[in-house]
Order: structure tokens, then sequence, then C-alpha cells
């Protein structure tokens, strides 16, 4: 499979009551074609995410939106454009990084938290310098990182996020 470059074609999911920002790289092939992220079935965003708050595992993108506004969550992701091999991160070259402040100029974000090595590299590079704010690293809930890290690990990780969603 050669590279492409791909387009981020999914709007960042936020509102003015966002306090939190969690940013993936790009969105998967799958995500792209479902019009949604974590899309992939195999991706447990949702699963740990939904744990993590006591909540249902929301199905619908609907339900999912509903979830992440309840909770005060933002979501998008660090890059617009990338030459990438299928959904691998570590392919990825190119990179032109989205424009944080179309959320941080209108939500009261307290913490950003970025998901996985990769997104956790591009935003230090590419966004810290224009947001100034530092990003909190969560390891990655994609299929591909089940071998380092379980869903109940994941769930522990990513339960920092509710000092900022509760403080």
């Amino acid at each position: 499979m050669m590279k492409e470059q791909v387009k981020h074609n999914l709007e960042p999911v936020f509102d003015g009551n966002s306090r939190i920002l969690i940013l993936g790289t790009m969105p998967s092939r799958k995500s792209r074609e479902a019009g949604f992220y974590y899309a992939h079935p195999q991706n447990r965003f949702w699963r740990v995410i939904a744990e993590v708050l006591s909540q249902e595992l929301p199905i619908t993108i609907e339900e999912k939106k509903t979830m992440l506004f309840e909770n005060h969550i933002a979501l998008w992701d660090v890059l617009r454009i990338c030459n990438i091999k299928g959904s691998d991160d570590s392919s990825i070259d190119n990179p032109i990084a989205n424009d944080m402040s179309v959320i941080l100029s209108h939500a009261n974000i307290k913490a950003i938290y970025t998901t996985g090595v990769k997104a956790t590299t591009l935003y230090r590079k590419y966004c810290y310098p224009e947001t100034k704010i530092d990003a909190i690293y969560l390891p990655s809930t994609s299929a591909a990182n089940c071998a380092r890290y379980s869903c109940i690990n994941l769930i522990r990780a990513y339960q920092c996020i509710l000092k900022h969603i509760t403080s």
C-alpha cells in the first residue's frame, strides 16, 4: 500500500461548555468513511470513555456527541492534512496541523489530552508553539496497541480526564 495525501474531513466536536480537548492524530480510513471519530470496530476509545464516565456505551453518532457534550469533552485531531499509508500513524509525513484556535477561542479548555505517541509528538511540534498549552499523553486506544495496553489499563490511564471535567 502506498502513501496517499489525506485531508481531515470531520468537524471538531465541541461547544462553549467544553472543558477538555482530546486530540487524536488523524481519523482512520474507517472513521473518514463513517463520518465520525474512532469508528473502527476494534478501536476501544468509546468503550474506554464510557467506562471512565460510568455511562452506557454510545452506539450512534448522536449518542456519542451527547456523551461528549454532557461531560464537557471536545474531540478533534492534531492534523488537517498528511501523507499516510492506510491508517498507520508511524507512516505519516508532510503533516499540516489543524488550527486549535477554532476550539480554544470558543471554549474554556482546561486541559488538552493527546491519544498516542504520534499525536503527542505532532501536537508538541506543530500546535504547542501556538497554543502554549502542554498536552497530557494518553495511550492510544487503537487495536494496534492491544498488546501494550489492555482495556482495563486504558481505563485506568484515562481516569485522569475526570479531574478536569469535574473541577
